[in-house]
């Protein structure tokens, strides 16, 4: 995961923007199964709309069509590993049955599966 880490904290560039808004001062490096990695970053607003750095790197992944995450880790301006949001362990997990066995970095020390974090899936009855 060092690999992924290093890329991502490279990615962090905090931008002040008008009225309070900050963007890039957490930033994501996502592996897929194929082997790409795909960064983002988050953008914060004062009218809480903006999209955390996993969202924007899924987002780049998705426009070159690939759906499975092999590992993802999210790293804040100070070089400390931030645990995905609910909301993007639930996206992560939308995108394909596959992502239950990405491996997340939660803090420094510690990796588990998006299963381990969700381990009582609301949608195992459409899947």
């Amino acid at each position: 995961m060092k690999d992924l880490y290093d890329i991502a904290l490279c990615t962090v560039k905090t931008i002040n923007l008008k009225k309070n808004g900050k963007a890039g001062h957490v930033a994501c490096a996502l592996e897929t199964v194929s082997g790409i990695v795909y960064t983002g970053i988050c953008i914060d607003v004062p009218c809480s709309i903006g999209i955390c750095a996993e969202q924007a790197a899924i987002a780049e992944m998705l426009k070159h069509g690939e759906t499975k995450i092999k590992r993802i880790v999210a790293v804040y301006e100070d070089g400390s590993i931030l645990a995905p949001c609910g909301r993007c362990r639930e996206l992560i997990s939308q995108l394909d049955l596959d992502n239950e066995n990405t491996v997340v970095a939660i803090n420094n020390d510690q990796k588990v599966t998006l299963k381990e974090l969700l381990p009582e899936r609301w949608d195992k009855k459409w899947d």
